[in-house]
């Protein structure tokens, strides 16, 4: 497979009910993600490579101001957004380790304290236009790091009409992460990605 989305369209409109079991009982090939995007199912790929250091470095700023109770993931799971009918797979996320005892196989987004998207060719438009909007309304901070721009945008302060926060840096400037997290975030790991 190359690098772009693929969709699965059905004959009637499905429920989100019915969309999460059917992603549920999808079989993706390794290396690939299931997201309900637009009201469809999107199969694309997990990040490149070069991405792995920068995910690596995020994730270990993170691990030392996390919320308590709160897990650093790069692990593939679904996070449901029911109100937006949506349910996405971050790159990166924190979330309440409370939310992981259940036996289903997606989350409760409401469990989310911070996601990070890593940007790629094929997953931009949803990081920066689909994401944006669904996580403005529920995830504290939201982190978009531009694989393309070679910047990191740290947007919080949720609301009903999205975020009212946002702060932009290149690779390589100090990025302050909003609460709960509150510390400056050192993106030098990135510069030799981009």
């Amino acid at each position: 497979m190359i690098e772009r989305d693929t969709t699965i369209e059905t004959a009637s409109p499905p429920t989100f009910e019915r969309l999460l079991r059917t992603v549920e009982e999808m079989h993706t090939p390794d290396g690939f993600k299931a997201e309900l995007i637009r009201g469809k199912i999107i199969v694309s790929p997990w990040s490149k490579l070069r991405y792995v250091r920068p995910m690596r470095a995020l994730r270990r700023q993170l691990e030392a101001h996390a919320p308590d109770g709160h897990l650093v993931e790069t692990t593939p799971v679904l996070f449901r957004f029911p109100e937006a009918a949506r349910a996405y797979g971050p790159d990166l996320f924190v979330a309440d380790e409370a939310a992981f005892e259940e036996d289903g196989r997606h989350a409760d987004a409401a469990a989310l304290s911070l996601v990070a998207e890593f940007t790629s060719v094929s997953t931009r438009d949803a990081d920066w236009v689909e994401k944006l909007e669904v996580y403005g309304r529920l995830v504290p901070v939201y982190l978009v790091v531009d694989m393309q721009e070679s910047e990191i945008t740290c947007f919080s302060d949720p609301s009903p009409h999205g975020y009212r926060s946002r702060q932009t840096v290149p690779f390589g400037k100090p990025l302050a992460v909003a609460e709960p997290f509150g510390f400056e975030f050192d993106t030098a790991a990135f510069q030799s990605t981009s």
